[in-house]
């Protein structure tokens, strides 16, 4: 394993942190094309496409979309078959994140001017949300809980989850998730097909109103070309993270920090920076040392050599403002005042504090989303929460008198801008 080395006192930092950072987020126009083509025939054809394009995909033979609908007693019965530590790990986790969530749950507000003018905001939640979970070479129940848990804790009223199967071989960790989460419906389709049937609609399967959950290349592509007949939560890109240390964690503990993003795929990101060299020698030493010792070695490998580094900063003030500019999904601050360090942090998705605080307890139980901005959008967005299931309503409600004031202040700024039906509307209410 090679893991490149950077450091700030080079005169060619920026410009090696950039190509560092650089991914192509731009879709590949093969994809979109198939995407395009698999969209155009589910929104005509409905049930007979989706169940075409499962068939072919996941190699399965449905001869009825409705034959593809796991019912609730089959998710209660993945739930009531599982070990009783796997249980009791997924109800531990699903009570964690609802009780952070619940945090997060708005109210409608309002309130009346002196002249009787009344305004506010109205909070609802959506009415039917679709659930993408990734299937085959990977499952992942933590994914329906971190997107089921704050759909239903808005109040949204059906959750419809996809699901792809192939082979026809079902998860049962997956079917017990949705059995906790409370999940409506769950459907064995997935790929663009999925993401097609959720935002257009079939003869078996509802249309939603928004639709989250990641997936591979193809259902991004179609995430973003259904985006605006349906929500979105994200595109998000390969999972990242960034690990400042002061050099006085143990090294072994950092190395398998930083392998444990690198092992979600080859494209992941994994990044120490820390101001003390002999320290990230050691990190280097660690992680050739304990790289052997993983079942998806291969897997972190590749993401290590390609994507990763291990930088020498001149002190933390100077991680603090490459961390900022990075605005990594992940951040871990091990570091001996991480409580202090975090209020200069302006940027990340999640930040993890202390040499305990590893990040995989985000990933599956602390309570906050795991569903997290990527590719520096962290610098403008957030991650996903309740409020992403609710939306806001603006109340208006002029009085005879406010009509008055209002009305004139209207009737001006239409009139400037060429618009006079909007001013005479305002007008006819004068007095």
């Amino acid at each position: 394993m090679n893991i490149r080395r950077l450091s700030t006192k080079i005169s060619s930092f920026d410009a090696d942190l950039k190509a560092l950072l650089a991914f192509e987020t731009a879709q590949d126009d093969g994809v979109d094309a198939v995407v395009a083509n698999i969209l155009k025939d589910v929104k005509v054809r409905g049930d007979a496409a989706v169940l075409e394009y499962t068939n072919r995909f996941d190699k399965t033979k449905a001869t009825d979309l409705a034959d593809l609908e796991i019912k609730q007693v089959e998710l209660n019965a993945a739930l009531d078959g599982l070990q009783a530590n796997s249980r009791a790990a997924l109800q531990a986790a699903s009570a964690r994140i609802k009780n952070y969530h619940e945090k997060q749950v708005s109210s409608s507000w309002s309130y009346t001017e002196a002249d009787g003018t009344m305004l506010g905001q109205k909070i609802t939640a959506l009415d039917r949300v679709g659930l993408y979970v990734p299937g085959g070479k990977a499952a992942y129940p933590s994914s329906v809980l971190m997107n089921a848990i704050p759909a239903k804790v808005a109040g949204v009223g059906e959750l419809i989850m996809v699901v792809p199967t192939p082979n026809g071989e079902r998860n049962q960790l997956v079917l017990a998730a949705a059995a906790i989460a409370g999940v409506d419906r769950v459907f064995c389709i997935g790929g663009a097909q999925a993401v097609g049937a959720l935002a257009y609609g079939t003869e078996t399967i509802p249309q939603v109103d928004k639709i989250t959950g990641p997936g591979n290349a193809y259902v991004a592509a179609a995430k973003r070309r259904v985006f605006g007949v349906v929500g979105i939560d994200m595109v998000a890109g390969p999972s990242e993270i960034l690990v400042i240390c002061d050099g006085k964690t143990d090294p072994d503990w950092i190395a398998m920090d930083l392998f444990s993003q690198a092992e979600h795929d080859e494209l992941a990101q994994a990044i120490l920076l820390s101001p003390d060299a002999t320290f990230l020698d050691a990190v280097e030493k660690s992680m050739q040392k304990l790289l052997e010792t993983l079942p998806r070695k291969a897997i972190v490998n590749t993401s290590i050599t390609n994507r990763g580094a291990l930088i020498h900063v001149k002190s933390l003030d100077e991680a603090i403002e490459i961390s900022n500019y990075i605005a990594p999904e992940h951040l871990e601050l091990s570091v001996e005042n991480p409580l202090e360090m975090s209020i200069k942090i302006k940027h990340a998705g999640a930040i993890f504090m202390g040499r305990d605080t590893c990040e995989a307890l985000g990933d599956y139980c602390a309570g906050p989303n795991h569903v997290l901005p990527t590719s520096r959008t962290a610098r403008f967005s957030s991650p996903l929460g309740v409020y992403d299931f609710q939306k806001r309503t603006s109340l208006i409600m002029a009085s005879p008198e406010g009509a008055q004031v209002l009305g004139r202040v209207a009737s001006t700024l239409a009139h400037g801008e060429g618009l006079q039906a909007h001013a005479k509307s305002a007008e006819y209410r004068l007095k």
